[in-house]
C-alpha cells in the first residue's frame, strides 16, 4: 500500500510498503480518514530518534488517527463495517504486569503506532483490536477524532493533578498539548487557567477558548500574575507542558503551598531542579507518559460539546500532500497550532 515513509533523518517519501497486516479474530480494519502530525512525528522526521527510540529502517509516521471500520474479526462484539472510529495508539501486553496493574501505557513491551520499530498509520488502512478503538460521537468529525489522542494526554495530566473544584491552574507551554491540557483542567473542574508561551497568536486562541488567561513570558511576569489572579496564594497546579528547560526548572515559583506540579512536555536534556523550592511548598510532583483509560473519557466531554477542539485544527493537508505537510510542520508560523492530513482526499 502507498504510505508516508520514514527513510531516514530528514528523508520522507509517499512510496509503495509492503505490509502483511492479517485480521485476527478481535480486530478491525479500519480506513483512515485523518491522521494528525505530532511533534514526535517531526521529531523522528527531523532527527530519526527521540531518546533510546532509534529510526533504523524505514518507518510509516503517524499515531493521531480516525476512520472508518470496513472489516471485523469473528469474535469482535461491539464494532461494525461503517463504524466511525478514533484508535488509541498503543498495543500493550495482556498479560503483562503492567496492564494487570491497569497501567498498561507503561507496559515495557507496548507496540506504539510510529515508534521504532512499529509502523504508522499515514496509509490507507491498519489492522488495530477492536478494544482499543472507540466509536466517535455522531455529531463529532473525523478531523476531531484525530484530536482525542492528543487531548487525551491533558486528560491523563488533569486526571494526575486531582483537580478539585475552582483550584487555580498554570500551564506552561501554548503548543497543542498545553492549549488541550488547559481545556482538560478546566473540564475537570479548574475555575480558570493561566497559559504561558512566547508566541502570542497561540496565547490569543487559547484565550478564546474559556477562563484563561494568557501570559507572554517574554514581557510579562508569570508569578506576579498568578500572584495577583490568586491574593498572593500561588496556583494550586502547575502543567509543564512546554519541554523547555529553563520552563521545566521553574515549575515551583507560581505554586502554593501544597501544591501539585504535573511534567507532560519531553525536555531536551536534564533540568535544574529546585529540591528546596519545592520542599518548602511540599509540593506533590507528578509526570504522565501518554495516558491510560482516557478516551471514552474525552470522547463523552466532546460529544456532549463540553470539550470543543475545532479551533485548534489550523492546517489541513492532503495525502498527497504529506511530505509537504511535514516540511510545514517543521517550520509552523506562530498562527498554527495543529497540522492534519485528510488521507481521504487527493
Amino acid at each position: 500500500m502507498e504510505a508516508l515513509v520514514l527513510e531516514r533523518a530528514g528523508e520522507l517519501n509517499l512510496r509503495d510498503i509492503a505490509l502483511d497486516e492479517p485480521l485476527g479474530p478481535h480486530d478491525v480494519r479500519i480506513a483512515l480518514r485523518t491522521v494528525g502530525v505530532c511533534g514526535s512525528d517531526v521529531h523522528y522526521y527531523l532527527h530519526g530518534r527521540i531518546g533510546s527510540f532509534v529510526v533504523r529502517e524505514p518507518m510509516i509516521l503517524g499515531h493521531e488517527a480516525s476512520g472508518e471500520v470496513v472489516e471485523v474479526g469473528s469474535e469482535v462484539t461491539r464494532l461494525r463495517v461503517g463504524d466511525r472510529v478514533c484508535m488509541e495508539p498503543g498495543i500493550p501486553d495482556p498479560n503483562s504486569r503492567a496492564t494487570r496493574l491497569g497501567i498498561y501505557n507503561l507496559d515495557p513491551a507496548v507496540r506504539f503506532w510510529a515508534t521504532p520499530p512499529v509502523h504508522g498509520v499515514l496509509r490507507p488502512t491498519v489492522v488495530h483490536p477492536e478494544a482499543l478503538t472507540f466509536k466517535l460521537p455522531d455529531n463529532v468529525s473525523y478531523a476531531e477524532g484525530a484530536m482525542v489522542e492528543p487531548v487525551a494526554v491533558g486528560m491523563h495530566a488533569a486526571n494526575k493533578a486531582q483537580i478539585k473544584p475552582g483550584d487555580v491552574a498554570v500551564v506552561l507551554g501554548a503548543g497543542t498539548i498545553g492549549i488541550v491540557t488547559a481545556l482538560s483542567a478546566l473540564a475537570g473542574g479548574c475555575s480558570q487557567v493561566i497559559i504561558t508561551d512566547v508566541q502570542q497568536p497561540k496565547l490569543d486562541l487559547a484565550a478564546s477558548l474559556g477562563p484563561i488567561t494568557p501570559v507572554n513570558v517574554t514581557r510579562d511576569d508569570l508569578v506576579q500574575v498568578v500572584m495577583d489572579l490568586t491574593d498572593g496564594w500561588g496556583a494550586d497546579i502547575v502543567f509543564e507542558a512546554s519541554g523547555n528547560e529553563r520552563a521545566a526548572a521553574s515549575v515551583f515559583a507560581p505554586l502554593c503551598p501544597g501544591g501539585r506540579v504535573v511534567f507532560i512536555g519531553l525536555p531536551g536534556g536534564p533540568i535544574a531542579y529546585d529540591v528546596q523550592e519545592a520542599m518548602v511548598r511540599e509540593a506533590r510532583v507528578e509526570h504522565v507518559f501518554r495516558y491510560a483509560h482516557v478516551f471514552p473519557r474525552v470522547l463523552a466531554l466532546m460529544g456532549s460539546g463540553k470539550l470543543d477542539v475545532k479551533p485548534l485544527i489550523t492546517d489541513t493537508f492532503s495525502f498527497r500532500e504529506s511530505v509537504k505537510a511535514f516540511e510545514y510542520a517543521a517550520n509552523m508560523p506562530p498562527t498554527s497550532v495543529k497540522v492534519q492530513i485528510d488521507v481521504t482526499a487527493s
